[in-house]
């Protein structure tokens, strides 16, 4: 009997299928049931070819040997997962096999995933999409009811494959240019190097930063208190010391008159249901939570513990199909500490559903991130699962409830020809900011310094004037919370009001990188983390000031995101958007050669204090940097050069052990390869391994 393959993206997920499809057998890498095998990936199986893939002579980085552009950029194994990946390519070769449904997370990078082995393989074999937003029992058996055709997602592929491809000839190209001219290890990114310019730019602000001292004049009154201002009823900052006390002397024993009195009834709306950017602002502002740890959690909750949709989406809003099944999940969460607010919603006559909540010209891949309607059991969430949860759940029931309404009370009074200004706020109604009540102090959830009934024109006694001496303040560094907010906000950065247009749907990166982007910048050493703060190292700095305003700059990469929208809407074709890429490839050679007239420390200043050996060329002493094993005589031209990644694609790790016995015996004999016996220094000893098979 023909069998369907299944391939998800985790075997977490497999397992969850396999019970609904009846699938829990155990194979070689797989579940078997009588009509389905369920196989997965590990993340990324198969990934673009290195430079020396194409020819060896790459391997070594040369200036002339750039740009570096193969026509067309091909596929190869991630050796430390190429077992799983044959396990896959035989299901998909066996004759057993008639369909292919791909399972792999639906969203740009999932849909990579399972066609990079889709094409690798090379099998011209049907395959259906299962594109679901939640891992409940019910939306994995939904899904197979409602299996896409594999082809209408082509587009999708398409943008998350020049995506790759694009990352790739930038991120190659600049990182070898910049660190050949620079004589450092440099990396360089189309999104992370315009997110460094971001932080870079604070850092700088905030290190040329002076500080200047005002005065600001203060009125006591029996009840409340006030500010002096100005005829356009400003916060008057005074300069001069001596001017803020003759205000003090003047005013003092004098009697205030009411000048003015406004009253303002203001509203707030309730926000926007959560997207990922949005749940780690949140997470990073309340619990201090880097922008991975709540990725990796939410995923959690999603995956394992099917509580709440697809965490990795750009939306905030709902499908119309969705409305029927609202009251449903929020019953579902009708658990401490959730029962009063849950009460309340079931208490309304019907629930408030606006386009805030629903428009489905606002959903993309997928819808805001929602609990899934599966009760949840709060004893069993750790810690921080617990906080993302109640995040999404309170964010959930807060958008179903009314307008937070509160009055604003501005009084003006005059005492001798100076204007002070009172504000006193009374809250209505908390509508929505009843679900948030806990966060909130008692006092703001009720009343600022509520003012006494006043008239106009009336006298009221002054108790006290004073002065208050203040200093301007620098901006603030970034935290991640900031930064994801400029990253996906980063058209408010551009001036040209088109592009700024054009940019309102994209950002610097997409929710789903933009945390693995900041974590590259600190293993790089561009950023350190210091308490909430992201600040701009020495490396990042110099590095911002080399490189050309097209590879700092958000209008770039916008450019770029909005391509790949087009290209997965089919609104765009693939070679002009790579053709563009290719293009701006050479600008960025052209560029570094340009004489900035900066240094950066050499590398090895990053090495370890100990050597790992003799050179056996020159007799000088081995050393580590990130990339490899180097000679610490290389200013004395001893070439010698062992890469890190050397033996990558043969599935060994160059280490400091692998180092050591290959400077002691001349070769390291291989033991677990079923292929490779011995790797010795090819006799010129430039650092080329060669390697005798069995």
């Amino acid at each position: 009997m023909e069998k369907i393959l299944v391939i998800a993206e985790k075997p977490s997920v497999a397992r969850d299928i396999g019970k609904v499809l009846k699938s829990t057998t155990k194979g070689n890498g797989c579940l078997v049931g009588e009509k389905y095998i369920i196989t997965w990936a590990i993340g990324h199986l198969v990934t673009l070819c290195d430079p020396d893939d194409y020819d060896e002579k790459l391997k070594r980085w040369k200036r002339e040997t750039l740009p570096i552009m193969p026509k067309d950029i091909k596929l190869k194994a991630i050796p430390r997962t190429r077992e799983q990946l044959s396990i896959i390519y035989k299901l998909i070769k066996s004759e057993e096999i008639d369909k292919i449904i791909c399972a792999t997370d639906s969203g740009r990078e999932g849909e990579l995933i399972f066609r990079y082995i889709y094409e690798i393989s090379k099998t011209k074999k049907p395959f259906k999409r299962l594109w679901i937003s939640s891992m409940t029992t019910k939306a994995i058996k939904d899904g197979f009811d409602n299996l896409k055709d594999g082809k209408e997602y082509d587009n999708l592929y398409y943008s998350a494959k020049c995506r790759s491809e694009a990352d790739w000839l930038v991120g190659i190209n600049s990182t070898r240019a910049y660190t050949l001219k620079y004589n450092a290890l440099l990396s360089i990114g189309r999104v992370q190097t315009p997110t460094l310019n971001l932080i870079v730019e604070r850092t700088k602000e905030i290190k040329d930063f002076k500080s200047k001292v005002y005065y600001e004049v203060m009125s006591k009154y029996e009840e409340f208190s006030g500010k002096l201002v100005d005829e356009k009823l400003k916060t008057k900052k005074i300069d001069k010391e001596d001017e803020a006390e003759q205000i003090v002397l003047n005013c003092n024993g004098k009697n205030g008159k009411v000048e003015s009195i406004k009253k303002e009834e203001k509203k707030q709306v309730p926000p926007l249901l959560y997207d990922l950017t949005e749940l780690q602002i949140d997470s990073n502002k309340k619990y201090g939570y880097t922008a991975k740890k709540t990725l990796e959690v939410a995923q959690n909750l999603y995956e394992k513990r099917k509580l709440i949709t697809y965490p990795r989406t750009d939306s905030k809003f709902l499908s119309t199909d969705m409305k029927s099944g609202l009251m449903k999940v929020i019953k579902s969460v009708k658990v401490d500490p959730y029962i009063e607010y849950v009460e309340y919603l079931e208490g309304l006559d019907r629930l408030k559903i606006t386009k805030r909540i629903i428009n489905d010209s606002k959903i993309t891949d997928h819808h805001a991130i929602i609990p899934t309607g599966k009760k949840p059991n709060m004893q069993i969430l750790g810690v921080e699962e617990r906080r993302i949860y109640d995040l999404i759940v309170r964010r959930f029931i807060s958008v179903f409830y009314d307008n937070y309404k509160y009055d604003v009370t501005t009084v003006i009074i005059n005492i001798n020809n100076n204007l002070f200004e009172s504000k006193g706020i009374v809250v209505q109604e908390l509508g929505f900011n009843e679900v948030y009540k806990i966060f909130k102090s008692k006092k703001k959830t009720t009343k600022e310094e509520e003012l006494p009934k006043l008239e106009k024109g009336k006298d009221i006694k002054v108790k006290k004037i004073s002065k208050e001496k203040k200093e301007t303040k620098p901006p603030k560094y970034f935290t991640e919370a900031t930064l994801l907010s400029s990253m996906e906000n980063a058209g408010r950065l551009v001036e040209d009001e088109k592009l700024k247009e054009m940019l309102k749907e994209s950002g610097l990166g997409t929710p789903a990188t933009r945390a693995s982007i900041i974590e590259r910048l600190i293993s790089v050493k561009y950023l350190q983390r210091k308490g909430k703060n992201l600040i701009a190292t020495e490396k990042g700095i110099k590095v911002i000031e080399v490189v050309p305003k097209e590879l700092k700059s958000p209008e770039t990469t916008g450019r770029w995101e909005k391509g790949l929208n087009s290209i997965s809407k089919g609104e765009m074709e693939v070679d002009k958007f790579m053709g563009s890429i290719r293009r701006f490839v050479k600008y960025i050679i052209e560029e570094s050669d340009k004489n900035i007239g900066i240094q950066f420390e050499e590398e090895n200043k990053f090495t370890r204090s100990k050597g790992l050996g003799k050179c056996p060329k020159c007799s000088g002493t081995i050393l580590e940097n990130r990339k490899a094993y180097f000679c610490s005589r290389w200013k004395n031209n001893c070439k010698i050069s062992i890469w890190k990644n050397g033996l990558e694609k043969e599935g060994i790790e160059i280490n400091n052990k692998f180092i050591k016995e290959l400077l002691k015996k001349g070769k390291v004999e291989v033991v677990k390869n079923e292929h490779i016996d011995v790797i010795e220094l090819e006799s010129n000893l430039t650092g080329r391994l060669i390697i005798s098979k069995k």
